[in-house]
């Protein structure tokens, strides 16, 4: 009597979420990435934003006082531009555990395509996110195979205001800083 055989398409294989601290396996394969959109704490981007006009506004003043000439400043993102937020790669990643069961896992930001290759030895720390229905989150990959350490690098809100914007936020604080103590002197 002939052996049955497993239909992968009719009955695929049951993917295992694994939340522990790290998992260690073999690379099996990525999904087909897909973009997600970071969301952005509306407070802290409307006080950035404030501090940064601030600093332009008192900027801009300046520089017409020198030159003479109005609207030769360089030009600023809108708040609706800002509010959206960045989106980065989302990249599903499977691996067989060392226990072998199939683990899937989220791997955001980019990572060179060469640094795993099929069957590398892997040890994966991972974290839950916050939302219950995703998968968790990977933090560190250790290729044993290869001996190399590789850390995803997803955007942030830093990231995505720039160092101009956070440098014109703190300038503002700075030059508000400076009136109110004007004022308190007074």
């Amino acid at each position: 009597m002939p052996e049955a055989v497993w239909d992968k398409e009719l009955f695929p294989e049951p993917v295992v979420r694994r939340f522990g601290p790290l998992v260690t396996g073999r690379f099996i394969n990525y999904l087909d990435g897909y973009p997600r959109p970071m969301k952005v704490g509306q407070p802290l981007l409307m006080a950035i934003f404030m501090f940064a006009g601030t600093a332009q506004l008192v900027g801009g003043a300046i520089l017409t006082l020198i030159r003479g000439a109005a609207g030769q400043g360089g030009t600023r993102r809108k708040l609706k531009e800002l509010k959206k937020g960045p989106e980065f790669l989302v990249t599903p990643m499977r691996i067989r555990g060392d226990d072998g069961l199939l683990y899937e896992m989220e791997l955001h930001g980019h990572v060179s395509q060469s640094a795993i290759i099929r069957h590398d030895h892997l040890q994966i720390r991972v974290r839950r996110q916050k939302d219950p229905q995703l998968q968790p989150r990977i933090e560190r990959i250790v290729n044993i195979t290869t001996q190399q350490m590789i850390v995803p690098h997803p955007p942030t809100i830093w990231s995505h205001l720039g160092p101009g914007m956070v440098l014109q936020a703190l300038a503002g604080i700075v030059i508000i800083l400076l009136v109110a103590g004007a004022f308190v002197v007074l």
